[in-house]
């Protein structure tokens, strides 16, 4: 039942709040510090963006440091 429940995770656009820990294999800490260092949050319905999350796991520059780049001092 995991097995299938973390598969199905792969083919939906938005995740409930748990279910970013299966999807990502991350603890609840470990999670939050990844969010908040990329700066990903839910949107206004509570659910994750699993395009965002991919960005994330995938190593690309956060989206914080994307914006800091593109400031002029």
């Amino acid at each position: 039942q995991i097995a299938m429940r973390a598969i199905a995770l792969c083919f939906k656009s938005f995740l409930k709040p748990e279910e970013p820990l299966i999807y990502c294999n991350l603890g609840r800490t470990q999670f939050a510090k990844k969010c908040e260092e990329f700066g990903l949050y839910k949107n206004e319905a509570g659910y994750f963006n699993r395009e965002e999350l991919n960005k994330m796991l995938s190593g690309e520059p956060s989206l914080i440091t994307q914006a800091a780049s593109k400031l002029k001092i």
